[in-house]
């Protein structure tokens, strides 16, 4: 059974709405800037799907174990599936480094967690043209049915909460604190 079309746009405009509304209450003036800070209003969600993302990308991986015993049965698999986890663990280390720094509400998180943004199309791309390369597979193939789907409705949701996180002032006062120089960063 396929998903159809109006599914995505209804499963867009549920998750889309609430951020839209969290990006249009972020650039209101408040009555007392100073005084909104911390992991509250709109960046709680955030904070919760930057936590929950790292989850899904290590069930993303593991469900993907059958396939790779397929591919690695194919000429050059071995290598294909090397490239794809080890291209997928150094995204999933990035959102690790951009979590920790949203935790430790560094200065730099914004700045991060726009690198994050634009990983995710850049990590398809190579992903695809990786395997494509590896295996031989033409990229019409590698991109037939849904497989652009997922990428493009990432894409599009983090960048809705780039906006917020660019104009908000709860973000803006939340993320202050830098690291001195000279000082070695703890993760702890």
């Amino acid at each position: 059974m396929g998903v159809s079309i109006w599914h995505w746009a209804i499963l867009f405009l549920l998750i889309s709405v609430p951020v839209f509304v969290a990006v249009l209450s972020a650039t209101k003036p408040s009555q007392n800037p100073a005084g909104i800070v911390g992991f509250g209003g709109w960046l709680m969600p955030l904070a919760i799907l930057q936590a929950l993302s790292k989850l899904g990308a290590l069930v993303a991986l593991g469900s993907s174990s059958d396939g790779y015993q397929q591919l690695m049965a194919l000429p050059n698999g071995s290598l294909a599936v090397f490239g794809e986890v080890v291209l997928l663990l150094a995204f999933l280390v990035l959102q690790v480094v951009v979590f920790v720094a949203m935790l430790r509400r560094r200065y730099r998180f914004k700045q991060l967690f726009l690198y994050q943004w634009f990983a995710i199309p850049i990590v398809f791309i190579l992903d695809t043209v990786w395997i494509s390369a590896v295996l031989g597979v033409p990229m019409s193939q590698m991109l037939a049915g849904g497989a652009l789907a997922a990428p493009i409705v990432s894409f599009v949701l983090t960048g809705i909460w780039i906006a917020y996180a660019y104009k908000s002032v709860r973000v803006r006062n939340t993320f202050t604190k830098t690291v001195a120089s000279g000082q070695v960063a703890s993760v702890s």
